[in-house]
């Protein structure tokens, strides 16, 4: 492995070094050892975000709107994409999504400019397991425990965990694309 780049892997070669562009599998071990490949589209409601959690997540919302209208070629395949890719309709579906994260928005009484989602319209919703509801509120809570102690002592003794209303649950394990850094 490159010690300056984990992301490329270096064949020696007759004594020189070669770069290969690295497969999937390498990729998405390198990235979340990294902390490289953390865009995060949560699936639990945005109310329980703190401000750094609500910004990064409209921007990664509208990099994935990028990414599924097909404007850029980075992040084509993250994992976090396969749910909105598996409705048929998957700008649409990130275009509601993100719709609800500008209410909350408003709610703080942040300009967050809804002109930046495309005017599509979703109908559906998204399943997403129980587990993987689990997982990130725990996962939301590790942040929060350095970021924010007032919301995670507010936060941590929550028993029922209000969904993005764009998806619904169902009952089931973290789901199969997710990237767990630890296990909670």
């Amino acid at each position: 492995m490159n010690p300056i780049n984990p992301l490329i892997n270096w064949i020696p070669i007759r004594k020189k070094l070669r770069c290969k562009k690295p497969d999937h599998d390498h990729l998405l071990k390198v990235m979340s050892i990294v902390g490289g490949y953390d865009m995060r589209l949560w699936s639990i409601h945005p109310k329980y975000l703190d401000s750094k959690g609500l910004v990064a997540l409209w921007r990664e919302g509208l990099l994935a709107q990028s990414v599924l209208l097909g404007n850029t070629r980075g992040y084509q395949n993250h994992p976090q994409l396969i749910r909105f890719k598996n409705t048929g309709h998957p700008s649409a579906a990130i275009a509601c999504y993100l719709r609800l994260i500008t209410e909350e928005a408003d709610n703080r009484s942040y300009n967050f400019d809804k002109n930046k989602i495309v005017d599509l319209i979703f109908k559906g919703s998204i399943p997403v397991t129980s587990g993987q509801i689990q997982y990130e509120f725990q996962h939301l809570l590790k942040k929060l425990e350095t970021r924010d102690q007032d919301l995670y002592q507010k936060l941590k003794g929550l028993k029922e965990i209000e969904l993005h209303p764009l998806f619904n649950v169902v009952t089931g394990n973290t789901e199969h694309w997710e990237i767990r850094k630890s296990k909670v």
